[in-house]
């Protein structure tokens, strides 16, 4: 399995692009991966932050310019506050400078919010260039690389502007997650973990009989959940690109957990207000009889064992049910959840009464 430069290779296939998910050990294989994905290769822009460009910057600049005449990097403010429409300006403005034209290609190096914010810029500068996701945490690898979502939070709101725009390829190093700081780390554990409860009981056992071996940063453990995961987001995402039906289920513990991320002003990372979310649908689900409480502690115990919050305080009930009507998922007043029948199999629905959604969220604001 190890064996080669290639360790797994998952595909995606969508209207708006089709393309490989190369999960590799290195960065070696990288210029012969994007010679492959794109045409036209005069100028990349590799977007990346103050966290990630200082590590990694320069050997992906020195294998880029195997493939470019000209290979320039930008570089924000790491951390979802720099995630506004300020820093897509500045990126444009960096694009002109380096007299980018259509055949740029942008390249996304770092975590969620910086392949958000490339994507959105390679989406919208002259209506669009090439796109490449190198996500180098394990949230990104294992979601939000994949699928074309990409976007910018706007007056405080998460992720209200942005467009569906596919990658030419996403290339996973694994090896970028070995600098990776242990909160980080276990943030993007949260969506490996939400994958078992919408789609795959395997996951789910996989990672309850595994978890010492992933904690402790065994490769093969490691590689088996993000090939895993690609496969899951690559076969709900070519089924339904733009969210109107089965990628809805991928939501799961996003709709109360982005509106913790919003209230606490972005203290607590995406993937702990994913935990917390996911507590909540966990409870309103087993509230309404689909699931056994059992399954709701035993949620929280793999979610606990990676130092993840199921409960959040300093909120208020009122702040956090009227920002759920600012979610972008919120249709005619109507709040979209995704709850679970039974493990592996998710409900989509806006018809929970605003009791039982208040319920939801006075569980997480409750002491454990």
């Amino acid at each position: 399995m190890f064996e080669g430069d290639i360790m797994e290779k998952v595909f995606v296939s969508t209207p708006g692009g089709s393309y490989p998910i190369l999960i590799e050990k290195g960065f070696e294989g990288l210029a012969e991966a994007v010679e492959s994905a794109v045409d036209k290769k005069s100028t990349a822009i590799v977007i990346s932050d103050s966290n990630v460009a200082p590590i990694y910057g320069a050997v992906v600049v020195k294998e880029l310019e195997k493939v470019f005449e000209n290979v320039s990097v930008f570089s924000f403010e790491a951390g979802e506050k720099s995630k506004h429409l300020d820093t897509v300006r500045d990126i444009y403005t960096f694009m002109l400078d380096k007299k980018a034209d259509r055949s740029t290609v942008v390249f996304g190096l770092g975590g969620g919010v910086c392949g958000d914010m490339a994507g959105f810029a390679a989406a919208t500068f002259m209506r669009g260039v090439s796109f490449i996701q190198i996500p180098t945490t394990l949230l990104s690898q294992v979601d939000s690389s994949v699928g074309g979502k990409v976007g910018v939070d706007f007056n405080g709101v998460k992720n209200i502007v942005g467009a569906f725009y596919q990658p030419k390829l996403v290339y996973i190093n694994t090896d970028t997650l070995i600098t990776l700081p242990e909160r980080e780390f276990n943030a993007g554990m949260a969506e490996v973990i939400k994958y078992g409860p919408i789609f795959s009981p395997d996951v789910y056992s996989f990672v309850q009989n595994n978890k010492e071996k992933i904690k402790n940063g065994e490769l093969s453990a490691i590689v088996e959940i993000i090939k895993d995961c690609c496969k899951i987001k690559a076969a709900v995402v070519n089924e339904d690109e733009k969210e109107s039906g089965l990628r809805e289920i991928l939501n799961f513990g996003h709709t109360i957990g982005h509106a913790v991320e919003t209230l606490k002003g972005f203290l607590l990372i995406h993937g702990e207000c994913v935990a917390i979310g996911m507590a909540a649908a966990m409870k309103i689900s087993a509230d309404k009889g689909y699931i056994d409480k059992k399954e709701v502690t035993k949620l929280e115990q793999i979610l606990k064992f990676f130092d993840l919050p199921v409960r959040v305080t300093g909120l208020d009930e009122e702040d956090i049910y009227k920002t759920l009507f600012l979610d972008k998922k919120a249709r005619n007043s109507k709040i979209g959840f995704v709850l679970i029948e039974n493990i592996g199999t998710p409900l989509r629905t806006k018809e929970l009464t605003e009791e039982e959604i208040r319920n939801g969220i006075r569980y997480i604001l409750s002491e454990e």
